[in-house]
């Protein structure tokens, strides 16, 4: 008998090593998640989408990469690479040509497989970018390189990094458009690619027009449903079924065209049945300015909305239990001092598929805080998802940004183009007993400077906001990476900017989520063989 052996559980560690496919930190995980024998890795390859930023004539936006320090070199010897193409636009759903809202009326769907629709009707052919030189190329970790444009058709962004370079890669695209309906400080972190996205608090009233741009990084189409859900249910007249979009090409679609019922709250549900895409929503208000709205965390029973900022005038919650069960959440601000009950709020019910939104006014009272949502019932386990509108400024000098729900830091998070005293870091540390440690370097400037490294400590149950640290001699931007101490209990994390403009107190938040720059490798225990005659 002739035997032939394959040990399994060796071909993934493999492929695990070099693809970054094996056990990725999941929320509420750590480094003691890890296999008996396991070890964790840092990535080898990353890939970020940046959707096309504004099609406004007097808007300029600013473009930066960092890499964080720390990962090895790669088994060739070889530091790595990150840059972003620019990538193709095709009309969206709607007939709109690129997203500059031009034409509100309804268009064919993409169809299956990328045939007609978006994709292929005579308007709707993608249009190849002016200029295919790679955009904000990184050479090395620890140092943030920033491009600007003032181009009313910047094209999107796609691209990769690998090797030493992929491990924590981060590319923020922040916008400032100085007048007209989209005014305002758009910043938005350039989003992995994926299979489903969450956005609670988007609108398809005539006071606000939102856009999602699907962007496809692949050599391969993408199809993509997108559900949009109100206070009743599945919005009606839904046309958002099969949007096809080809590879390297990105579509924006007006969600005011995907159904006949104006809704002032809604969830939108972005579903890649074929491929993968990248997506992110802009949000245009005739009063309040305009912003990106991230995606949300994947639901979960608990969720925490970090960084309302002190002077907010307005807050609106805007949630969704997207299964078959209702959800009975408890509502808590976590403050300086500790918990408490916004009054009126104490608890939140959730319809099963139903958005619901609720108007906690000036929430922080002048003291900046973050939203914590737990399950009111000791059994109660829904899944939620979440996400905050937030309000600065009054009457025709006011200004929007939102705070999704977001992961908690696992291991590092990161967040870019800090310039001056402008950012402003706040932390979480959500539950009760558990203090959150962690540290904070402020990089190198993308012009000059010298890295600066502080430690803050969060008492469990309550929050912080603090003027972070930045570079000894500052020249440029530079980066925040947070990284949780040994010990430390779970913490959330985001960053506001505050670029007021011509008195209005322009801003923008981005939530900073665990950067999934490492992997569970597991250690063979047994040879799994495969044995043949």
């Amino acid at each position: 008998m002739k035997r032939t052996m394959m040990s399994l559980i060796g071909v993934t560690v493999a492929l695990a090593a070099v693809t970054g496919v094996a056990a990725v930190a999941t929320p509420g995980g750590g480094a003691d998640d890890a296999p008996r024998g396991g070890s964790r890795l840092p990535v080898q390859r990353s890939a970020l989408l940046c959707p096309a930023p504004t099609s406004s004539e007097v808007g300029e936006t600013a473009y930066t990469a960092f890499a964080p320090q720390g990962a090895a070199a790669g088994a060739d010897g070889k530091k790595g690479t990150a840059q972003l193409l620019p990538a193709g636009t095709v009309k969206d759903a709607g007939g709109t040509d690129g997203g500059k809202g031009k034409d509100k009326g309804k268009g064919k769907k993409g169809a299956k497989g990328g045939e007609g629709g978006a994709a292929d009707s005579a308007a709707g052919q993608a249009v190849p970018p002016r200029d295919t030189k790679p955009v904000v190329p990184l050479r090395q970790a620890g140092v943030p390189v920033t491009t600007t444009t003032d181009s009313a058709d910047a094209p999107a962004l796609v691209g990769t990094a690998d090797g030493t370079l992929a491990p924590g890669w981060t590319v923020q695209q922040t916008t400032s458009v100085a007048a007209g309906a989209g005014r305002g400080l758009l910043g938005l972190d350039c989003t992995a690619p994926d299979t489903t996205f969450w956005f609670p608090g988007v609108s398809t009233a005539t006071d606000r027009q939102d856009y999602v741009h699907l962007t496809n990084p692949d050599s391969t189409p993408a199809v993509v449903d997108l559900e949009l859900r109100g206070k009743d249910g599945a919005l009606a007249g839904s046309a958002g079924e099969d949007i096809s979009v080809p590879p390297h090409t990105t579509v924006p679609v007006l969600l005011s065209t995907l159904t006949d019922t104006p809704a002032t709250n809604a969830t939108l549900h972005v579903v890649a049945r074929e491929g993968r895409v990248g997506a992110a929503v802009q949000a245009n208000d005739s009063k309040l300015g305009s912003d990106w709205l991230p995606p949300a965390a994947d639901p979960s029973p608990s969720v925490v909305l970090p960084g309302v900022p002190k002077d907010a005038t307005s807050v609106r919650l805007v949630a969704l239990a997207p299964g078959e069960s209702d959800a009975d959440l408890k509502v808590q601000l976590a403050t300086p001092t500790g918990m408490i009950t916004p009054a009126g709020v104490e608890t939140l019910h959730l319809k099963s598929g139903m958005t619901t939104a609720v108007d906690l006014k000036d929430l922080t009272k002048g003291e900046a805080g973050s939203l914590v949502l737990t399950p009111s019932g000791s059994g109660s386990k829904v899944p939620v998802a979440a996400a905050l509108r937030v309000t600065r400024g009054k009457g025709a000098k006011q200004e929007m940004a939102f705070i999704p729900a977001t992961r908690p830091v696992e291991k590092r998070a990161t967040a870019v183009d800090n310039r001056g005293k402008d950012a402003t870091l706040s932390l979480v540390a959500p539950e009760k007993g558990k203090d959150a440690k962690v540290k904070v370097t402020a990089s190198a400037g993308s012009g000059g400077g010298t890295p600066v490294t502080k430690t803050y400590t969060v008492k469990g149950g309550t929050s912080l906001d603090a003027a972070p640290p930045r570079p000894t001699g500052l020249k440029g931007s530079y980066a925040l990476t947070v990284e949780p101490e040994s010990g430390s209990g779970p913490v959330y994390a985001s960053r506001m900017l505050a670029r007021p403009q011509g008195g209005v107190p322009a801003f923008t938040v981005q939530p900073m989520p665990d950067d999934r720059g490492s992997v569970l490798v597991p250690t063979a225990g047994q040879d799994l063989s495969v044995l043949t005659d």
